[in-house]
């Protein structure tokens, strides 16, 4: 493998305050499963990591706005359990759910922080890393030759030009939400991917009156039009979205008892009228983007595409073509996902590591998402498009509806959509999307079943308990299996499951 673009030459050598076999930059899930990997084997690797020590997921990602659903979804069960015969009043404590909120994070950070507090004082740097023309790692007072570079420096929330001016206080991102010490009284949400939809739903159950605004008639990153939807159709009974709506401007106003401003959006609406939203924060939930523009990674022979990814990238490992640079996590943008993060942390710090026994490379991650709003969103292995784009792929499609599934009937949960991308030649599940209850459950089973090759007639094998709402499941697996027209005992894919 060649060497970074540009490392040291004697006239740079003089001015090198140290030389490392390997250098991680950042210092999240990703760069955390680099640096251990490579310590097993080169005890001079170092980390350099600016801001928190922590990981996206912990501080603003995944365990904030599941305490932040958690929350919610209580609120949700006691405001309408009238159907059950349960009659109930409930007091939401704003204050309480956003303190309970910080400390459980804080609680989950904790063991992330004492692991990062045992590693050696001078392996770790607190810094901002830029790397130079001639390929060196400038941090702080330091100039550092690094003969493997691993870089990990995440992401950030996206937000359109101008809008943080405008907006000022008045907005809001996932990085800075959750320290809102109350709940506000009304809020926009820019956004209906995972995190929009997430937060604007648990806001809303917790009484907090929320608008979702989203320019494309699209929910959850969604591709299959049948499930969308359907998301669309359950999600809309308790949110206000204003699906394919093009905003307009953003700006602040002076509230009418002059005690403050308030936030605006004007936008069209999906019929092309001009319309104007007026509350108390804008919650900008348009994506994130990698945080590699500013790093130098250029001056390592790195090349980036229009969106600031990396080109020639193995997905497997992050390997930068045969450069001795790897890109891992958030930072290449391929599947910005916790576990895909940390899989690709694993492999790259094995890699460095020439992958000796004592340290592997996994397998790459399958493409598989949750939204955890409610019904839950989930996708998983190849999306419906890629599959219809393939010429040579001869599939059929699988499905079930939830709206009458028994158990979920039974637990009130009853709306959801579920459909299963079956290739006729292998007999092998190619892909999955699905609304509904215990979404994140039959994801996990079917990603089971791509990542091991089971086949249909394998998965239809196994038991399923009644009453489950996994029951759902086999159903579209039976209208799969049918659908191929292959022989089975059962061909019957609107049993009742009750």
């Amino acid at each position: 493998m060649n060497k970074p673009s540009g490392a040291s030459t004697d006239n740079t050598t003089s001015k090198v305050t140290r030389k490392v076999s390997v250098a991680v930059i950042g210092a999240g899930t990703a760069g955390q499963n680099s640096f251990r990997q490579a310590r097993k084997i080169y005890d001079d690797s170092i980390i350099i990591n600016e801001g928190f020590w922590t990981t996206t997921c912990i501080t603003v990602g995944c365990m904030p706005s599941k305490l932040l659903i958690a929350a919610a979804d209580r609120a949700h069960d006691a405001n309408h359990s009238t159907a059950f015969g349960i009659h109930t009043t409930t007091q939401i404590d704003g204050k309480q759910v956003m303190q309970r909120v910080r400390d459980e994070r804080s609680h989950f950070a904790s063991y992330i922080k004492k692991q990062v507090d045992s590693w050696p004082d001078d392996k770790k740097i607190a810094g901002h890393a830029h790397i130079n023309e001639q390929g060196l790692i400038e941090v702080n007072d330091e100039l550092i030759d690094a003969s493997q570079i691993i870089v990990a420096t995440g992401s950030s929330p996206s937000i359109p030009d101008g809008w943080a001016d405008k907006l000022g206080d008045t907005m809001l991102t996932s990085d800075t939400v959750f320290e809102l010490t109350d709940l506000p009284t009304s809020l926009a949400v820019v956004g209906a991917g995972a995190i929009g939809l997430e937060l604007a739903q648990a806001f809303t159950r917790l009484g907090v009156a929320v608008t979702l605004f989203n320019q494309d008639k699209r929910v959850g990153g969604l591709e299959d039009e049948d499930i969308n939807n359907k998301a669309i159709d359950c999600l809309s009974r308790e949110l206000t979205m204003h699906l394919g709506s093009k905003i307009q401007d953003v700006g602040t106003q002076a509230t009418e008892n002059d005690k403050g401003s308030s936030a605006f959006i004007k936008y069209k609406d999906s019929a092309g009228e001009l319309q104007q939203w007026q509350g108390e924060y804008v919650l900008v939930a348009t994506g994130r983007r990698n945080n590699i523009k500013q790093l130098g990674i250029e001056n390592l022979g790195v090349e980036l595409d229009d969106k600031n990814r990396p080109k020639n990238l193995d997905k497997k490992t992050g390997q930068i073509g045969d450069l001795n640079v790897y890109i891992v996590g958030d930072a290449n943008a391929h599947i910005p996902l916790l576990h895909v993060a940390s899989d690709e942390g694993y492999s790259a710090g094995s890699m460095v590591c020439k992958n000796t026994d004592d340290a592997y490379i996994r397998p790459p991650a399958i493409p598989f998402s949750i939204v955890f709003c409610s019904p839950q969103i989930v996708n998983v292995g190849k999306l419906l498009p890629e599959i219809q784009q393939d010429p040579d792929l001869e599939y059929v499609i699988g499905s079930v509806s939830f709206d009458n599934q028994g158990r979920s009937r039974v637990m009130g949960v009853n709306c959801g959509l579920l459909n299963i991308y079956g290739c006729k030649k292998t007999d092998r599940v190619l892909g999955a999307s699905m609304v509904g209850p215990d979404a994140e459950y039959i994801g996990h089973i079917l990603a089971t079943a791509i990542t091991n090759d089971l086949s249909v007639k394998d998965m239809l094998d196994t038991p399923f308990y009644h009453p489950t709402i996994l029951e759902g499941l086999r159903t579209a697996l039976r209208d799969v299996q049918h659908k191929m027209e292959i022989p089975y005992q059962f061909h019957d894919t609107q049993e009742n499951n009750y």
